[in-house]
């Protein structure tokens, strides 16, 4: 009797003391015998295919950022729109009508950065393409330029609410073996925006009316009727990934990170069961693995004073002692809690999703923006000969970023973003060369747009699928959505320096604005080679460790038991 009390003491005592978390040696022997048993979703199984949905949904958060820049800077250089709205295709009423909508992504910052942990990925999602819906019905049926910039100014927040969203909830959602492949495909969906604007423009370009730039932006079909004349339904291809997301996303589950730390477990629990187990078994042994982990990171923020502290300073949440609440505006935890916390965000800094300050400043938005002015520098003028290359580097640039989300779990993130970066210098180096006179010859000007696509080419190959990635992967869960709004803040920063700046730079310097992106590309090269941590295989909560060790990018790299642990994954 007095041994069985004493045990049931015992067992009492053990369950309500935080678990040890297991080192990283007995992970990996945890992980394989797990996966002995369960060996996780097979692709192509129905499991997987519940998958793919899921992905889907949150990918048409993306599309609508390559539908908009493209088709904006097609129809930009219309006559039609240009007589609409009173325009020339330059100067200041140009750059508000661009501009309006960086600075609307600055301001989407702000629900980008309360709502995810508040309410939800999927609220936020929701509510991000509302705005993105409403924006644009009140951009297609501007009837003045003040109204058409305010629609702008809405789309731009939606867009980055719902887009900052959608990366942290599928790096929340996925395995970790498949985290790479998913994430990639959903900044990859930049370019089916973009080829759907492009392709449309060949032969639109050669209207005569105002079809000529409205149908780009329309993709309902229906018979023509005089009202279309107006600008009305201008957007309806920006609306219909919104809307798509907007009637799908809750039939989607949540993350299930979120639902643990609001103390739904046995919701996070069947969720990784139904996405992540080949059996879907609440208590698979490679379920309790994620599950043990998912626990063992709050203890310790829970220890830490962190665990349960209000991300947003909310009355009724339970504050940690000694700390302050955070508000949407306070970004210092990004900075000062810990040199693990500060080495992440200056990843974010760099490899930003979307484009930032190396993602949009490689020479990418030069090419993205301007290869019209390119196409000019190197002898070609004909309308609808720019049209049609302009599409073809959407096209040539998608299969890049594609080929890249595949393989980037098999070769890895560090190795991935090396060996896409360092090529940009070469290949860019040639273009200018060949396109700094090409008035001798039209091979040579012909000869350096053929690099300028292999550029573009090798860096979606890299970049794109990483932008997304990576800092979904590198940042913790409770600085997740505010660091991923945090990127969107130097994402916008970098793109005025792009749309505000190259203009004049190209007008200025001609082909030697290339040549300053040579030498920034070659400062990225050794950047990343001296800094980049590999992430591949990890779970999110394996990364956390990596980022503890005061030599991040050295311990991921050296350690072979971190690497043996991403190839048995991988397998």
């Amino acid at each position: 009797m007095t041994f069985a009390y004493l045990n049931s003491l015992s067992l009492a005592y053990n369950a309500v003391q935080p678990r040890r978390p297991r080192s990283p040696l007995d992970r990996q022997k945890a992980l394989a015998a797990a996966l002995v048993q369960d060996p996780g979703v097979k692709h192509g199984s129905r499991r997987a295919w519940h998958m793919y949905l899921i992905v889907l949904c949150a990918c048409f958060c993306s599309s609508d950022s390559g539908f908009d820049g493209t088709v904006m800077g097609g129809v930009n250089s219309m006559h039609q729109y240009q007589t609409y709205f009173g325009m020339t295709g330059a100067g200041v009423g140009t750059s508000i009508v661009f501009g309006i909508y960086t600075v609307g992504s600055l301001t989407g910052t702000i629900p980008a950065s309360i709502l995810p942990d508040r309410y939800g990925r999927r609220v936020s999602m929701f509510v991000g393409n509302i705005i993105l819906i409403i924006g644009a019905f009140i951009t297609g049926t501007a009837t003045t330029r003040a109204t058409f910039v305010f629609g702008r100014f809405l789309t731009g927040i939606g867009g980055a609410c719902a887009g900052a969203s959608a990366k942290s909830y599928l790096a929340e959602m996925t395995a970790p073996q498949d985290r790479g492949l998913y994430l990639g495909i959903l900044n990859s969906f930049y370019y089916v925006g973009q080829i759907s604007a492009t392709g449309m423009m060949v032969s639109t370009g050669k209207y005569p009316n105002n079809w000529s730039w409205r149908l780009p932006l329309f993709v309902q079909v229906r018979p023509p009727s005089s009202d279309w004349s107006t600008p009305e339904l201008i957007a309806l291809p920006k609306m219909v990934p919104a809307i798509f997301n907007a009637l799908f996303i809750f039939m989607c589950p949540e993350s299930p990170r979120w639902l643990h730390t609001k103390g739904r477990r046995d919701e996070a629990r069947k969720v990784l069961a139904d996405l992540h187990s080949s059996t879907g078994d609440l208590y698979s042994p490679l379920i309790d693995l994620e599950m043990e982990e998912i626990e063992e990171k709050v203890a310790v923020e829970s220890y830490e004073g962190e665990a349960n502290e209000p991300l947003l300073g909310s009355d009724d949440a339970p504050k940690a002692p000694g700390r302050r609440p955070k508000h949407f505006w306070d970004f210092s935890s990004l900075f000062k809690d810990t040199p693990g916390t500060r080495y992440r965000t200056y990843m974010v800094i760099m490899i930003v999703s979307d484009s930032g300050a190396f993602g949009q400043l490689s020479g990418n938005g030069m090419v993205t923006y301007f290869l019209p002015n390119l196409l000019v520098i190197a002898g070609i003028t004909d309308q609808t000969r720019k049209l049609t290359l302009n599409f073809l580097n959407s096209i040539t640039s998608f299969m890049g970023a594609l080929s890249g989300a595949a393989l980037v779990d098999r070769i890895g993130r560090r190795s991935v973003l090396l060996w896409s970066t360092a090529p940009l210098v070469i290949l860019l180096a040639i273009a200018s060369a060949l396109l700094s006179d090409p008035s001798t010859s039209p091979t040579r000007g012909s000869a350096g747009i053929v690099f300028i696509y292999l550029f573009m080419v090798v860096f979606s190959f890299g970049w794109t699928p990483m932008q997304a990635l990576y800092p979904s992967e590198v940042l913790p869960y409770e600085n997740r959505a505010k660091g991923l709004a945090f990127g969107n803040i130097i994402t916008q920063g970098s793109s005025c320096l792009n749309t505000f700046g190259l203009p004049i730079a190209l007008q200025l310097l001609n082909w030697k604005v290339m040549l300053i992106f040579v030498f920034w590309d070659t400062f990225e090269t050794i950047v990343l080679y001296l800094f980049v941590v590999e992430t591949k295989g990890l779970t999110l909560e394996e990364i956390d460790e990596v980022f503890a060790h005061p030599d991040p990018r050295k311990f991921s790299v050296d350690q072979k038991m971190l690497r043996a642990q991403a190839a048995l994954r991988a397998e």
